[in-house]
């Protein structure tokens, strides 16, 4: 069985204490997520083993690629069912209350027809409309660098999946993440 450990290492410039109460409280955070995550049906690493005393996660190896390095080789079919699903699963992860904080085509890998969400690191639980705004631009602005040659079709198909599975809701983040795009420092005004 091939596995994965996640290493928080001490950051020499934080107090030894408060270092390692963070890199504990940390590693117990994101373990939880990813838990939360996959009882959510986004499909996640399986976790073997957390030892938050050492800040290690043990969890399964994933055999796959990034969705970032396969986007340019898929037929247009192919590209809009994968974001589809893509956002289908965003919108389980806020329908259950986490904002995974980097949500981006490199955190997803693809393993044949298997998508796994990874890198929770940043992740955190919450409902708040703001946050899933951020989630959601992240996106739309990762769409628009990476991916730009696909990109409005890619955040059609995104967040068609997104709508199908977060329901109501859905509109009010949708909403927030034009906004919060709008106070970007970079964004060309009309």
């Amino acid at each position: 069985m091939k596995a994965l450990s996640k290493i928080r290492r001490p950051k020499g410039y934080r107090h030894p204490e408060l270092d390692n109460r963070l890199r504990r409280s940390r590693t117990k955070a994101e373990a939880d997520i990813i838990h939360r995550a996959k009882r959510s049906g986004v499909p996640t690493p399986l976790l073997y083993h957390v030892d938050p005393d050492n800040a290690v996660i043990v969890m399964e190896y994933i055999d796959g690629v990034k969705v970032r390095d396969v986007v340019d080789m898929l037929s247009d079919e192919e590209r809009k069912e994968l974001f589809t699903r893509i956002g289908g699963y965003a919108g389980r992860l806020h329908g259950a209350g986490i904002i995974h904080g980097d949500l981006t085509t490199s955190n997803i890998l693809k393993q044949g027809d298997r998508l796994v969400f990874i890198d929770f690191g940043l992740a955190e639980v919450s409902t708040e409309v703001e946050k899933r705004g951020v989630d959601l631009n992240l996106m739309n602005r990762m769409l628009t660098s990476t991916h730009y040659r696909h990109q409005e079709e890619l955040l059609a198909a995104f967040v068609e999946g997104y709508r199908e599975t977060l329901g109501a809701e859905a509109e009010e983040a949708l909403t927030r993440m034009e906004e919060v795009a709008k106070r970007g420092r970079y964004i060309e005004k009309k």
